[in-house]
């Protein structure tokens, strides 16, 4: 299959549903029988940054190894889909802007939403004080100001996120209308 390199970089607060949404377009993805790689923020830092911090100097060479190793992905025709907190507006543009094909994802919940997801746990941790410069408590996210994709997790199923991400994928032509067969 020839097929155009594109990073689609979902970005939100922890617990908003950025694995679960990446997860279900790769899915799809690999179905039609596209080439792609998913890189988690979770398993990306156990791996390619592990050692880093949660400084902001730390996050935004993080979000740039993440960057790197997509932007060379993406250039040689491989759909690469990534779910990484990245919480400052300018470490995001400057990826995306070393990459090119690129399509942020707003994985947009409420933190109270977030908070009662806690999928990880981690919130009750901040609360208790076991964890400080956690991202939208005492720490800040900025949240893209024009993202390609918006999906409001408090408010759409998955089914309608993914075909969100899927119909903005075949308006920019990565991607075919056969995708959407099997969906919603």
């Amino acid at each position: 299959m020839n097929q155009r390199g594109v990073t689609i970089w979902f970005t939100g607060l922890s617990g908003a549903g950025k694995t679960t949404i990446s997860k279900a377009v790769a899915e799809k993805l690999r179905s039609q029988g596209y080439r792609l790689e998913v890189l988690d923020g979770d398993i990306v830092r156990q791996n390619l940054t592990k050692g880093l911090g949660f400084s902001k100097a730390d996050r935004d060479e993080n979000i740039r190894r993440i960057g790197f190793v997509s932007h060379l992905l993406t250039r040689n025709g491989v759909i690469v889909l990534v779910s990484a907190i990245s919480p400052y507006h300018e470490t995001r543009l400057e990826v995306k802007q070393k990459i090119g094909d690129f399509v942020e994802v707003y994985v947009n919940a409420p933190l109270k939403v977030c908070e009662e997801r806690d999928v990880k746990g981690l919130y009750k941790r901040v609360r208790r004080g076991e964890i400080t410069n956690f991202t939208g408590i005492d720490d800040p996210y900025e949240a893209p100001v024009n993202p390609t994709v918006e999906c409001r997790t408090d408010l759409e199923t998955v089914e309608e996120s993914v075909m969100k991400v899927l119909d903005r994928l075949e308006e920019l032509g990565y991607c075919s209308d056969k995708l959407k067969v099997g969906v919603g």
